[in-house]
């Protein structure tokens, strides 16, 4: 472990040019182990049982060309994915990264595929089977749009609202599905952490799913009755067709700020892939937040009717937030709407950045045709998101929390709701993912070494990166606060042992937050996935302390007693259970 420990923590002091000192200490081995790889948290997205099959003629006229082979089948699916093939699908063969879908017909046609969907490069690989093949210039631009078809238009069938933005999609739509669920509605959700169909829930890959997976997920909720849905998209789903063939009832734009910059070129391209939400094609109205400043653009942008809100009560908002009062566990607030609409309510989730979610939520669920105060109370039941400023609570005297806050200003955004309920200390454990956005690793670093009192840096998801290379620039970071501005900043690219120093160093007051991860549970190095639950990690580690400190104060436990004996007495102890352990191996 590596510690860099100024004379005055991160409060400013008189003197101002306080020295940092470079200290190496000793740590636990790494835990960055091979397992197997994450296959095992895999789950195969739902199909609808009750699909009316349709014509290939069909389909290849509403795409515009002539099949090549029969053409006289009929679809009842649809998949990108070989391995997930069933008979009467049809396969979209795409062009990737690293093979192309049309090395694996084969292997969709042995599962019954009923026809191919391909680019020209792909054409003699699928007719090699013999099964009829569409060829399209961009089978993915098709596949969204063939996919709503081929199950029914789904969509049309429930009120659709799409939530995006950089910070705040997951608690959002959860927000937005327990107002929903206030007012009656049998509902759905889909994001990062899971999608539910009423009350079953699925595990998710992605933020987003696939346009053939997504359609079929819609499909599956029409069947099981679910009247709504609540959603994140992601700029990546936005860009690579996974939204093709839904048209939101209601979009929602939270913030924009850095993040994925190894996907988008830079800031503009990032807002331009979220501006597509907001035309036409994929939504019928907008709800956009005034008080960011790529919001205040999107609102002059957007090609659908716009209504506005602003959590900081901006009166050319169209709904605003007034008489905020943050406390703990949450917030309570008081909404303004057109035509004199005011009523009360709670964001069950404490911070500024969660005022602004639950604004949001009410919003949304008013232009969709809620009551307000209705979707209002619905959101203030809502029990808590998981891994979003989830508290861990084992019966110590100092908050713990999880949050996944993983960009830099969600990280400085998280600290300073914390520092506004800590009595004490503020120590947070932080690391940023391999094969990622680079250039928020230092930022991040010098976010968490000026925001706490302890700042230490681990291991995310490394991926294929060395974790050290990751934390080198994440402390390079840290180092350009000046010394006088900043915590003390620890780093151990051990996820479990970073989390343990955070637990050792709370006193009553202080506060522990565990970043970045969040609801994930697992983390993974060098191409393979070991279960690792932020929650479950934490929880262990304030239990472990406990059981530690009530050891050393209960001289007849058991533990203390063993601790206290002379070396001697010991060494007996052990010859003893290493001769009864002989005995029972003879016997």
């Amino acid at each position: 472990m590596t510690t860099i420990t100024p004379r005055s923590g991160n409060r400013k002091s008189n003197s101002g040019d306080a020295v940092a000192s470079f200290s190496p200490a000793q740590g636990a081995p790494g835990t960055l182990t091979a397992v197997p790889h994450a296959d095992q948290y895999r789950t195969t997205p739902p199909r609808p049982e009750r699909v009316r099959p349709t014509p290939l003629g069909e389909l290849a006229a509403r795409l515009g060309v002539e099949t090549a082979g029969p053409a006289e089948a009929e679809v009842s699916g649809i998949t990108h994915d070989s391995r997930a093939v069933r008979p009467g699908d049809l396969y979209a063969a795409l062009p990737g990264a690293r093979a192309h879908g049309a090395d694996f017909v084969a292997q969709a046609a042995g599962l019954g595929a009923a026809a191919v969907l391909t680019d020209p490069s792909g054409r003699e690989r699928a007719a090699a089977t013999g099964l009829p093949v569409l060829v399209v210039e961009d089978p993915r631009g098709r596949m969204g749009d063939l996919a709503a078809e081929i199950y029914g238009r789904p969509g049309t069938d429930l009120l659709q609202i799409g939530i995006t933005g950089t910070s705040g999609k997951t608690t959002t739509a959860y927000l937005v599905e327990g107002g929903l669920r206030g007012a009656g509605r049998s509902t759905g959700l889909v994001g990062t952490v899971e999608m539910r169909i009423g009350d079953e829930r699925i595990k998710s890959e992605r933020t987003t799913p696939e346009a053939t997976d997504l359609q079929a997920l819609f499909a599956v909720m029409r069947e099981r009755g679910v009247e709504a849905v609540a959603m994140e998209v992601s700029s990546h789903a936005l860009v690579l067709g996974r939204v093709d063939g839904c048209v939101f009832d209601v979009a929602v734009f939270n913030n924009l700020s850095p993040e994925h910059m190894e996907f988008h070129s830079d800031m503009e391209d990032y807002f331009q892939a979220k501006a597509r939400l907001f035309t036409p094609e994929r939504s019928r109205r907008a709800v956009v937040n005034l008080d960011d400043e790529y919001g205040r653009r999107l609102a002059k942008e957007a090609t659908v009717p716009v209504v506005t809100f602003s959590a900081a009560g901006d009166p050319n908002a169209d709904w605003r937030a007034e008489d905020v009062v943050t406390r703990a566990a949450d917030s309570v607030l008081t909404v303004i709407g057109p035509d004199g609409v005011r009523i009360s309510a709670t964001a069950p989730l404490p911070g500024p950045f969660n005022v602004a979610n639950t604004l949001a939520a009410i919003v949304t669920l008013a232009t969709a045709g809620i009551d307000p105060q209705t979707a209002a109370d619905g959101i203030a039941a809502v029990p808590g998101v998981p891994g979003r400023l989830e508290r861990v609570d084992a019966g110590q005297p100092y908050l713990a929390v999880v949050d996944y806050a993983h960009k830099t200003d969600a990280v400085e955004s998280v600290l300073r709701s914390l520092r506004e309920v800590t009595r004490g200390k503020l120590h947070v454990v932080i690391g940023c993912g391999g094969d990622r956005d680079t250039t928020k690793r230092g930022p991040m670093g010098a976010a968490a070494a000026r925001l706490a009192d302890t700042a230490v840096l681990t291991s995310d998801n490394p991926r294929s990166e060395d974790p050290l290379a990751i934390l080198t620039a994440m402390l390079a970071g840290a180092s350009e606060v000046p010394a006088y501005q900043r915590g003390e900043v620890l780093v151990d690219a051990d996820r479990a042992a970073a989390i343990a120093t955070a637990v050792a160093r709370a006193e009553p007051g202080d506060t522990v937050l565990v970043a970045g991860k969040g609801h994930e549970q697992g983390q993974e190095a060098a191409g393979v996935v070991r279960p690792f639950d932020d929650r479950q990690v934490l929880r262990e580690a304030i239990l472990g302390r406990q059981r530690s400190e009530q050891s050393r104060q209960d001289p007849q436990s058991p533990q203390s007693h063993q601790d206290q004996q002379d070396p001697q007495s010991q060494q007996d102890q052990q010859s003893q259970q290493d001769e009864h352990r002989h005995q029972n191996s003879q016997g």
